[in-house]
């Protein structure tokens, strides 16, 4: 009998997506985990960093959401860039994201040990070894719930996400009404003025790139996902949108409420220090609550994407066949679900090796950051290939499918190659050495029919789409190796 290798269909729907979105980019973590490194590389000119650099990230998701519309697939970005620009730098876009899910198994999971350390044994917090073995034993949990479904998943989301993002809302609001200030804001803080030169400007954008990281999640679910050629790519729009407003929100409320030295002294714990200043007392547990919260929800997104690619590389034959094997009764691939587990757990032991729970996330965020700016770079180049012979159609596929994330997929190169001469040596070879290790796969599955694909065209799917509703023939004489996807 033969083994079944499907994901179960139309499990989410609209909400559920948007849901997951917000919870991949982890609004909560990403503050907690990262101001302190954002603040240490540019000052005050942290909300500049994630203004401009969320402006081509918006291109970044209007071309998950265009491409979404003619591929739907697991593998998301992996399987279109291989269809519109080149096999092999479509498993170079899968292989991104799947190193980078997997060394933020253990960013994610040290601060999500070191939070729960916060709430119930604070002497402990900064004890690297013994919040690995916290956090590992939250990562084995999301790992359960991740192999039981999508829709145990979404529920989990929804009691987490909601959780904390009422409890941001409410600390947003409180922060900039707040009465004490070290500084005032400045309209200066969302301008170039602070940035220390070009490559300053480019080490923050890409620190920032690892704040939005996760809300593609949505096209990762796109198999498991009802109406999924509009919902999953809407989704991330949205998701992407939320967690925008509140990264400026708190990072302008950071700039005001804590000093240099403060941050720099709590780069762990950037968020209870605020939540103290903020609402003294109570404040600082109520945000480690949101903090571990959030830490704990986006370890379960992040299983999710790094499982559903590896998942449909199983499938395609680029790595392992075994991987694209799905749970009998689950439907979820647990092949794949096991693998990363095992790899993470043995980085949790390595990473101790390492220094502080701060140290260990200094180094994770840069790297995973030049990691996305390459899956997300050639997404924005793979959609513009894919439209190009509609992109003069109309203004919205000119703008949504071509000039924005082409504008997006330049930025995300630029600050690729312009960040390398800021960062340490660490971080440059934890993010480009894993890339590099993705080479070995590459060749040794290079016979598989993945690497002659058929090539994704906007075109030829509008086509046969009018073809399938009966509103014009699909001409005969089209026989190019350029074919549509599932209508």
């Amino acid at each position: 009998m033969s083994r079944p290798k499907g994901l179960q269909a139309n499990v989410l729907g609209t909400f559920d997506s948007i849901v997951m979105a917000v919870a991949g980019s982890a609004p909560a973590y990403s503050l907690a985990a990262t101001t302190a490194v954002l603040v240490g590389t540019v000052g005050f000119a942290a909300p500049a960093a994630l203004l401009y650099c969320a402006i081509p990230m918006f291109g970044i998701a209007w071309a998950f959401n265009y491409l979404g519309r003619l591929d739907i697939n697991a593998g998301a970005s992996y399987s279109w860039v291989a269809r519109a620009l080149h096999p092999s730098l479509g498993f170079l876009s899968g292989w991104a994201l799947v190193v980078s899910a997997t060394i933020f198994m253990v960013a994610g999971s040290l601060p999500a040990g070191s939070m729960t350390l916060s709430l119930f044994a604070p002497d402990l917090a900064e004890n690297t070894a013994l919040a690995t073995a916290v956090g590992a034993a939250w990562f084995l949990v999301m790992l359960v719930v991740v192999l039981m479904g999508a829709r145990l998943t979404v529920h989990a989301q929804m009691i987490m996400s909601g959780i904390e993002l009422l409890i941001l809302l409410g600390f947003a609001m409180a922060a900039l009404s707040h009465d004490y200030a070290v500084e005032h804001f400045s309209w200066s803080w969302l301008g170039f003025s602070h940035f220390d030169g070009v490559q300053g400007f480019a080490a923050g954008a890409l620190i920032a790139a690892f704040y939005y990281w996760g809300w593609d999640v949505t096209s990762n679910l796109s198999e498991e996902t009802r109406n999924s050629r509009k919902t999953s790519g809407l989704a991330g729009l949205i998701g992407l949108a939320v967690v925008f407003v509140l990264f400026e929100v708190f990072t302008i409320s950071v700039n005001m409420l804590l000093t240099a030295d403060e941050i720099e002294v709590n780069s762990a714990n950037v968020l209870a220090v605020l939540g103290e200043r903020v609402w003294p007392g109570f404040g600082g547990k109520l945000l480690i609550v949101a903090v571990m919260l959030s830490t704990i929800a986006t370890l379960e997104t992040t299983l999710i994407q790094v499982t559903r690619s590896l998942f449909a590389m199983g499938r395609d034959r680029t790595m392992p066949a075994a991987l694209g094997t799905s749970h009998r009764r689950y439907h979820t691939p647990w092949v794949a679900l096991v693998a990363v587990g095992a790899v993470a757990l043995s980085l949790f032991v390595a990473s101790n090796s390492l220094g502080s729970v701060g140290d260990i996330l200094d180094s994770a965020v840069a790297a995973i950051g030049l990691q996305i700016a390459v899956y997300y770079g050639l997404a924005g180049l793979a959609v513009v290939v894919a439209y190009r012979k509609v992109l003069m159609k109309s203004w919205a596929n000119f703008l949504f499918g071509g000039l924005w994330p082409l504008t997006g997929a330049l930025f995300m190169f630029w600050i690729l190659f312009e960040s390398l001469g800021a960062l340490d040596s660490t971080a440059i070879g934890i993010g480009l050495g894993a890339l590099a290790l993705g080479l070995i796969p590459m060749v040794w599955y290079r016979r598989s029919t993945y690497y002659r694909p058929h090539r994704l065209d906007a075109a030829k799917t509008e086509q046969v789409a009018r073809e399938y509703e009966r509103l014009e023939p699909v001409p005969a004489s089209s026989a190019d190796d350029t074919v549509a996807t599932d209508f």
